[in-house]
């Protein structure tokens, strides 16, 4: 029995995203092209880049610009390294390692808000943090680190420290979800072969989950850029400024200041530009990668 054309084109899965394009378009589509135009439109209603020019000029702009990058590339690539040997420990399936696990997510379960309540309440000099480590004997008692007055790099360092305790198990999660589908007979062939075990896991195990961990780092990086309100519940704002943090600076505090609702228009397009570019470079470096290593 044959099958017209157009009965055929009616029964295609392809009607199942008509719902989701038409709910895009109206709540997601519209409300981006209209931050957009405004991103580019000055007060007068001129269009052009002032906004920009404006943003770039300032100096807690620039600074939030580049602790934006700098605690983007550190917490991934730390988050990584962290969160795949992590992964390759409990992928081994050892005695207790179901609890390990359950422990391991924990953190999962706490907001971001309650994160930055219960780490802002361990950073003060005598919170639960120097508490601990005065009663391990790693630290004098009658002095104290302050860590909430640590500032710059440093800071950077302590909040991805944070990030770190919070997002591991996610990524981890992932990671560790493509390993139990990863088939160990590869892994074994290798071995028969003469590879170490390192050799094994750089030029077997990697290149098999390279989905699985562009999946993850990608998630990661997003997630990354986007980081602003365990810095504002630790250290509030302006101390340690991120893009986003100035979005949140303009629409909550400034609200009726002259520029804040411009300004947190065009902090939002220059948040997308630099996660669609960031995820676009490091999926074409992946592929170059790839096509590199592949036999001639």
């Amino acid at each position: 029995m044959r099958i017209s054309r157009k009965s055929a084109l009616y029964k295609s899965p392809v009607w199942f995203l008509v719902p989701v394009v038409i709910y895009y378009a109206a709540f997601w589509i519209r409300p981006i092209i209209s931050v957009i135009i405004e991103s580019f439109t000055d007060k007068s209603g001129i269009f052009g880049f002032s906004n920009y020019v404006r943003l770039f000029s300032q100096s807690v702009f620039r600074t939030a610009f580049l602790n934006t990058v700098l605690f983007t590339i550190g917490s991934a690539l730390i988050q990584f390294v962290l969160a795949f040997a992590l992964a390759l420990w409990l992928n081994k399936k050892f005695k207790f390692s179901n609890l390990v696990l359950f422990i391991t997510l924990i953190p999962m379960a706490f907001p971001p808000a309650a994160v930055g309540i219960l780490w802002k309440t361990g950073l003060y000099r005598f919170g639960w943090i120097n508490s601990f480590l005065c009663a391990l004997g790693l630290m004098n008692p009658t002095n104290p680190v302050d860590w909430m007055a640590y500032r710059n790099l440093s800071a950077i360092f302590m909040l991805v420290v944070v990030d770190t305790w919070t997002v591991l198990p996610s990524v981890m999660i992932i990671l560790l979800a493509g390993l139990q589908n990863f088939n160990k007979e590869f892994e074994e062939a290798g071995w028969v072969f003469g590879a170490t075990k390192f050799q094994t896991l750089k030029d077997i195990v990697i290149p098999i989950m390279k989905p699985t961990i562009i999946t993850a780092m990608i998630l990661r990086m997003i997630a990354a850029v986007q980081v602003w309100l365990i810095a504002v519940m630790i250290f509030g704002y302006n101390v340690v400024p991120f893009l986003v943090e100035r979005i949140a600076y303009n629409v909550d505090v400034i609200t009726f200041a002259k520029y804040a609702r411009k300004d947190a228009y065009t902090i939002s397009v220059i948040v997308a530009a630099i996660v669609l570019i960031s995820v676009s470079l490091y999926l074409r470096a992946s592929s170059d990668k790839k096509v590199g290593s592949e036999p001639v």
